[in-house]
């Protein structure tokens, strides 16, 4: 597969490389230094793009490729103001859009685990929730895409929760979000229920940068002959 690269921080550079370990081509590199070579010609020499750039960039990046008809893979964070207009743009135009806040099947796992013990929680009004998480100092956002996730899927499931907050939460149906940034911490995310008996926890640790590459090289796989909106939950086929 011929593979554009919006983005070549230290993410696009192991995505080029464990690409390139399975065969794949790598036809464009963009970042803050050739910003202009982000053309519709250019684009259109790839079968698909991968977006880890900046929240900034990201929606500009996909709306350049779904103007050059290829699809396009997104895993930046701290956009999601405008994800629902992507999608939106995506199915009216039959355009392909791969979406995820994190590409890790072990975390996507971890989201399937939330949600199952959200349900069970949901009738436990005795246990207060909470959703840490953890990453390298050279992050921008905070909280992460994926720790919103999480807390999203939270809100869905149970009833006493109405909104995250990432501070010091005092109003019961709120959800506090805490996001630490330490050193080079590839990514830790964790939700605790507690009560005055005892402490319920699922967590995920990442050893490396590996196992979000490896998942996003899969969304490409996956997404390169179809059109629509997708996320690893179609991939995986886990909800």
């Amino acid at each position: 597969m011929n593979i554009a690269l919006l983005g070549y921080g230290k993410m696009g550079k192991e995505i080029e490389k464990t690409a390139l370990q399975r065969n794949h081509q790598i036809v464009l590199v963009i970042d803050v230094n050739n910003l202009g070579d982000l053309t519709v010609n250019n684009l259109k020499k790839a079968d698909a793009a991968v977006d880890f750039s900046t929240p900034a960039s990201a929606y500009n990046n996909i709306m350049k490729c779904f103007e050059a008809d290829i699809p396009v893979v997104s895993g930046t964070t701290g956009w999601l103001d405008q994800v629902d207009k992507v999608r939106e743009i995506c199915l009216k135009e039959n355009k392909a859009f791969f979406y995820a806040s994190n590409f890790s099947i072990g975390v996507n796992i971890l989201f399937a685990l939330n949600k199952y013990l959200a349900r069970i929680m949901d009738g436990f009004e005795n246990y207060e929730v909470d959703v840490k998480e953890t990453h390298h100092i050279h992050k921008l956002d905070a909280p992460s895409g994926t720790a919103i996730s999480l807390a999203k899927d939270l809100i869905s499931l149970i009833r006493r929760k109405e909104k995250w907050e990432l501070a010091r939460v005092s109003d019961p149906g709120t959800l506090k979000i805490t996001a630490n940034r330490e050193d080079e911490v590839p990514g830790i995310h964790r939700v605790t229920y507690d009560s005055a008996d005892d402490t319920i926890e699922i967590s995920h640790s990442a050893k490396s940068r590996k196992g979000f590459v490896i998942g996003a090289l899969m969304a490409l796989e996956f997404i390169r002959e179809r059109k629509g909106v997708y996320t690893m939950s179609d991939l995986l086929c886990i909800d």
